[in-house]
């Protein structure tokens, strides 16, 4: 890497992904984490005591927490300022990244609701009345539906290729130590 001030948009959500893992560690090592879990788990501890270890630092690991904290909030800065300015081309549109990732996220959902409706147009309802059958047509045909469905999984899949792609491309203003 050239310029040690700037990661890739990938490298940077590996990172942030990264420092959440250094902060739950971290989290769970304070007394009053343990406690809260402690109370919700169901393990056995015969003297139910416990002490800190000789090598293990209070105060070092609330100020290592703090700088973790701390940094994750400015990496996270700089990768939502990388997302409100660079753009990618989707739908004959030019959008932001946060703008493709919303659009992204209103995808999956409209994939879930299709998928529903797929699987309600394979059959019709049929009512017995008086002797006699009555079918209720379904709203859209079972073909329709499995076309739109397949429309939105292939936007979803293009617009996912594309945002991988930007994270290979677009880089984060942020200095990885």
């Amino acid at each position: 890497m050239a310029n040690k001030t700037q990661l890739y948009l990938y490298e940077a959500l590996e990172l942030r992904s990264e420092y959440d893992g250094r902060i739950k560690t971290l989290k769970d090592c304070l007394p009053e984490t343990r406690q809260n879990r402690d109370r919700f788990s169901f393990s056995r501890d015969d003297d139910g005591k416990r002490r800190p270890s000789p090598d293990f630092d209070l105060g070092e690991v609330r100020e290592k927490l703090r700088k973790m904290e701390f940094k994750r909030r400015k990496l996270n800065s700089a990768i939502q300022q990388t997302n409100f300015s660079y753009r990618i081309d989707f739908g004959g549109e030019s959008i932001t990244l946060n703008e493709a990732l919303e659009v992204r996220k209103v995808l999956n959902e409209k994939i879930g609701e299709l998928h529903a409706q797929v699987v309600n147009s394979a059959y019709q309802r049929v009512i017995y009345k008086e002797g006699r059958d009555i079918v209720e047509e379904n709203e859209i045909t079972f073909t329709e539906s499995l076309q739109n469905l397949e429309e939105a999984r292939l936007a979803f899949r293009e617009l996912n290729r594309k945002l991988r792609l930007a994270s290979f491309e677009d880089k984060v203003d942020f200095k990885d130590e």
